[in-house]
């Protein structure tokens, strides 16, 4: 196979392939690229696996931890077979994106997986399947990826577990099957998915067929449809399928199956195709016959694996001469027999390593086995187009043959490069690029020629004695550098689906939230479809950018003139190669405008941090700088407070350490001083076995009585705990919830403006920490089952759902505020939300003056703002018993213009109402909560839990690896104790283990804070003065006093406690 770098031209579209690394955080995906771009000349092969090439930011090489995805386009050339079975040399272009393993930057893995059409999933033979690898499988899975599994880093089993080889077959045997299991699962799952959507699709039909069949058993009879079984077959890793690879990245070699059956094919007289199909697995080579034979002819014969015995044991062979026990003489004979050209001076050569990695490169190239598998498994552009693009575009049809629409549609499904084509591209994110380093800014390498040419120039000048002039035409780079270079250019990372996009052309950007179904020229649609002109194109080097004057369908590549029009990602369309007309119009285009959709964010942003600069003067700065960080890392978000805080929000803390480097020397290019990490709480409250009386005597518990000013509306208000049940439901379906109400809105406002995506929006910004669970019905499912989830739970919620007036906090979450009184036709959202607007206007109180409203808006603020340290308080549910308005002192109010003050004075009574109604159960703090993976070896087990203990956290499992000596443990750790939990860890361990941190949700911590001594045995243990601090009270009073509030604390705690000090 030979290389060359990559070039501007585009060979045939079915040369070309779009693939991603993914895997668990130091798994080798960096290493592994670097094998690659040495094959490609663009680094030395004696600094493959060391230089990590793709890894170009300072922090990244510092850390050795890929943090932001690279993208490079690779060239090579493989001999083919012809039609006519002769061999002839076919280019393939390789697009290649590098995507981070860490948990934090787990986004960057969602933006890539979306513009590619397979991975190479890479697992550390030691470790294992880790909690990033499931991950990045499902990711996978979710984007219809043709994935090929490497296993990496198989030095280990021999240097360091010391495993015979077949040992090590064993274990290899058990990681393909961990790993196919995982793959089952999701398998299962969209099963049973497909199954569902099936059957309600068939019921609809049958539902159709009802009104034209009079009789109920001719329809039956005339429904044939039967459920077509989807096949799991191609899902699973097998090594004898060619999926699976074996490598060592850091020493340069790997290989599959099918390598070693082309080599021994000849010598043991079986055909390539059959031994491939035994390499693998429990076959055997009989001694005496010559013949293959199964487990179930060995007879007792102790014979080793085909595996074992023609592959592993060569490579151990070559381990043990140049490594572990180095022979020269067993070095040179294995160099000879495998026929490989190795010079003496490297034979003798004292570095054993770069000896080894001479011999497999040549041998078994890492190079060629990952091309080659990546040829043979993943398809083409045209090929995967045909299967993702119907998925993307009709996620919820479950039929796996989807026929093209449209001209469009026929173009994508096809990945149609003709100049008449639709031109569509998908944005997934945009990155920032400083503009000093775009390749029309950078000052070009002066050649020799030009060299000699200034120096003939020179001095022919002085000749004519004009040496000033010489020397002001031979310095041109000390003129001043303008202004504007030392800015950021936003980038956009795209792939072309169809047609060809060249620079100078103008497209549409359709924005995320453009919808298909209406015009473009409705106004809901009028902001999210903007015109811009294509500045430049780049086709993506790692480091580098290389300008192209055009692009065709089925590359990746970067594209300038976005800046100020996408935010995140965006599809890009135009109706052919020429782009919009002079004259034309989105409505006149309206037949090539599609929108392929958002990417998903996997990991929620949750540690909170308030930023301001060093000196105020340079504000403005900061804000700007905020804005560019919001735009070039998608998994970051940026607001500004009602306090007028500039708040930043990350997926992590080594996020935040990168969002805030990034902010210094690039964006904001000023000193800025952050604030501590900001944790989101919940609060709640719970029935205790010893809760103070009721603060409304001769009433149940949680009931509360209000009145606004005056007492001209008074009100009777109950809180109670919600059942687990249905609090665990509305939290799992909290986005099917907000689809409802968003679509309400749509129909009320009749989409006058594209203001209800805004709406929700900013509730997604007010309520920070939610953790938004992938929904367990659909939204039209949504008010049935939870009906079932009431009836379950008994008692007064058998009935509640047609009297639910109104969730919070933010009008979806898990607080329910519900409709309670007696006398009148009960308010309720369900009703709301399924009826006609105008049929819904008798739902309220059959009074002049309404309060409904108000009443809502003091339930909204009360479940924002708790009363423990106004924190989002969840889990309650506030019966509505009583509203009493005294008509004849309200219109005097009226008359004197004082309603405002009227029904101000009504919100604030409810708010309050409410907090005092939780206030009389015992109150709780939720703990937003990490889930905790932790690779440890077993002598620094104990440390390891000494921190997790440290930190308030709780060890929920521990997993020995089988044939190691690695421990996985899991466990749960506050969010608010994690900082520096990592560097802790690793310092107490002297770096043999580190913690991945998912945010998991939020958790109970079971202490009231008001809790003080009162029993005589809390007394006689604890004195008086409580000498055991309260946990849940010092996380209380610390929000408190961040947010300014009250906090009860005594200067002096122990006045009678006296120090003496000796003089």
């Amino acid at each position: 196979m030979a290389n060359s770098h990559c070039s501007p031209e585009t060979p045939d579209p079915a040369n070309v392939r779009i693939i991603t690394t993914l895997g668990h955080v130091d798994h080798g995906k960096t290493t592994l690229m670097d094998a690659l771009l040495a094959a490609n000349n663009i680094i030395s092969s004696k600094m493959a696996g060391k230089l990590r090439y793709l890894d170009s930011r300072e922090d990244e090489i510092e850390r050795g931890i890929t943090m932001e995805s690279s993208a490079v386009s690779l060239r090579f050339q493989v001999m083919g077979r012809d039609a006519d079975e002769a061999s002839s040399p076919r280019t393939y272009v390789i697009n290649m994106i590098d995507t981070p393993g860490h948990v934090d930057f787990s986004t960057e893995v969602s933006a890539a997986s979306r513009l590619c059409d397979g991975a190479l999933v890479l697992v550390d033979v030691v470790e294992g399947v880790c909690t990033q690898t499931i991950a990045v499988l499902r990711q996978a899975w979710q984007d219809n990826l043709r994935p090929v599994l490497v296993i990496n880093k198989f030095d280990r089993l021999i240097t360091e577990l010391k495993l015979t080889p077949i040992e090590a077959y064993h274990h290899l045997a058990r990681l393909i099957e961990q790993v196919n299991v995982v793959m089952g699962e999701f398998f299962a799952g969209e099963r049973m998915e497909d199954d569902l959507r099936w059957r309600e699709e068939r019921d609809r039909r049958l539902a159709a067929k009802k009104e034209q069949y009079a009789d109920e058993g001719e329809e039956t009879a005339n429904d044939d449809d039967i459920f077509k079984e989807k096949d799991d077959v191609d899902i699973y890793f097998a090594p004898e399928r060619g999926n699976v690879v074996f490598a060592s990245a850091i020493d340069g070699w790997g290989f599959r199956v099918s390598k070693f059956a082309q080599l021994y094919s000849a010598k043991l007289g079986f055909k390539e195709v059959h031994l491939r199909r035994v390499l693998w697995g429990d076959f055997y080579l009989d001694p005496r016959t010559k013949r293959v034979i199964s487990y179930k002819h060995l007879r007792g014969r102790a014979l080793k694996p085909l595996f074992v015995h023609f592959v592993l044991e060569n490579i151990w062979a070559v381990y043990d001469a140049v490594v572990i026990n180095p022979n020269t003489d067993k070095v040179a004979r294995i160099v000879s027999a495998l026929d490989l050209k190795i010079l003496p001076r490297d034979l003798r050569a004292k570095d054993s390593r770069h000896l080894l990695s001479l011999i497999f490169n040549q041998w078994l190239s890492l190079s060629t086995c990952i091309i080659q598998s990546v040829i043979d498994v993943i398809p083409s552009p045209p090929t995967a187009q045909a299967v993702r693009l119907p998925r993307m575009l009709y996620p919820n049809i479950f039929n796996q043959e989807i026929k093209p629409k449209n001209r469009l549609e026929q173009d994508l499904f096809t990945s149609n490069s003709a100049l008449e084509a639709n031109v569509t591209a998908y944005v997934s994110k945009m990155f920032a690029v400083p503009r000093k380093e775009l390749p029309e800014n950078k000052v070009e390498p002066v050649t020799a020629e030009e060299l000699r040419m200034r120096g003939r120039a020179a001095r022919e000048a002085r000749k004519a004695d004009n040496l000033d002039s010489v020397l002001i035409q031979e310095m041109p780079e000390d003129t001043p550098i303008p202004l504007e270079t030392l800015n950021e250019a936003i980038l956009g990372f795209a792939r072309l689906y169809s047609g060809s996009i060249k620079v100078g052309t103008r497209i549409y950007c359709v924005l995320p939230k453009y919808d298909t179904t209406l015009p473009s020229n409705h106004p809901a649609n009028a902001n999210n479809i903007v015109g811009a002109t294509v500045e430049a194109l780049y086709v993506m080097m790692g480091r580098e950018l290389l300008p192209v004057d055009s692009v065709q369908a089925g590359n990746t590549f970067a594209i300038r003139g976005l800046e100020g029009k996408v935010w995140r990602n965006a599809t890009l369309c135009a109706p052919g190669e020429a782009g919009i007309l002079q004259d034309s119009s989105p409505q006149l285009d309206r037949e090539c405008l599609i929108n392929i959709g958002g990417t998903n964010r996997t990991t929620p942003p949750i540690v909170r941090v308030a930023l301001e600069p060093e000196n105020p003067v340079d504000m403005p700065k900061l804000v700007a700088g905020l804005a560019l960080l919001a735009q070039a890392d998608p998994c970051v978000e940026t607001f500004q407070q009602q306090t007028g805080e500039h708040v930043i929000l990350t997926a992590g803390e080594l996020h935040l350490e990168r969002c805030l480097k990034d902010l210094r020397e690039r964006f904001a290019r000023v000193e800025i001083q952050a604030s501590k990490p900001i944790v989101p709480f919940r609060e709640t409250a719970v029935k205790a076995p010893d809760m103070a009386a009721p603060k409304t005597s001769n009433a149940v518990r949680g009931t509360i009585k209000g009145a606004s000013s005056h007492n001209l509306v008074t009100f009777t208000l109950r809180s109670a705990p919600l059942p687990d049940g249905m609090l665990l439901f509305i939290q799992q379906n909290i986005t099917a919830l907000r689809a409802l109400l968003q679509e309400r809105r749509s129909n009320d406002r009749g989409l006058c403006d594209g203001s209800s995506n805004a709406v929700i929006e900013g509730e997604r910004l007010e309520v920070q920490g939610d953790l938004l669970h992938t929904p367990s019905v659909r939204p039209e499912q949504f008010w049935h089952v939870l009906e079932e989830k009431c009836k379950e739970a008994g008692g007064e919620w058998s009935d509640v759902v047609d009297r639910i007036w109104a969730f919070g906090p933010q009008s979806a979450g898990g607080c329910l505020l519900i409709d309670a009184r007696k006398d009148v036709v009960p308010l309720s959202l369900k009703r709301h939300l399924v009826r006609d607007q105008v049929s819904d206007v008798q739902n309220g109180l059959h009074n002049e003056h309404d309060f409904t409203g108000h009443i809502e808006t003091g339930f909204r603020l009360a479940t924002v703002q708790g009363p423990l340290c106004a924190e989002p308080v969840e889990g309650l549910a506030y019966f509505v018993e009583n509203i009493d308005v005294d008509a004849e002192g309200l219109q005097k109010e009226i008359v004197q213009n004082r309603l405002t003050q009227v029904t101000g004075s009504i919100i604030s009574a409810v708010r309050d109402a409410c907090r005092n109604a939780l206030l009389d159960w015992s109150p709780r703090l939720k703990l937003a909560m990490y889930s905790c993976d932790i690779q440890a070896s077993t002598d620094v087990l104990g440390k390891v839990y000494g921190v997790v203990a440290k930190r308030r956290g709780r060890i929920v499992g521990e997993e020995m690896r089988e044939g190691t000596t690695h421990f996985t443990v899991s466990a749960l750790l506050p969010v608010v104790e994690s900082f520096g939990f990592a560097d802790d860890i690793r310092k107490r361990t002297s770096g043999a283990a580190s913690p991945q941190l998912i945010f998991s949700g939020y958790e109970l911590l079971d202490q009231d804070p008001f809790w003080v001594p009162t029993t005589e045995e809390e007394l006689e243990d604890l004195g008086e003065k409580a000498d055991r601090s309260n946990v849940a009270k010092e996380y209380m009073d610390a929000v408190r006093e961040r947010k300014g509030m009250f906090v009860d604390k005594k200067i002096v705690q122990f006045a009678e406690k006296q120090r003496t000090l000796k003089r």
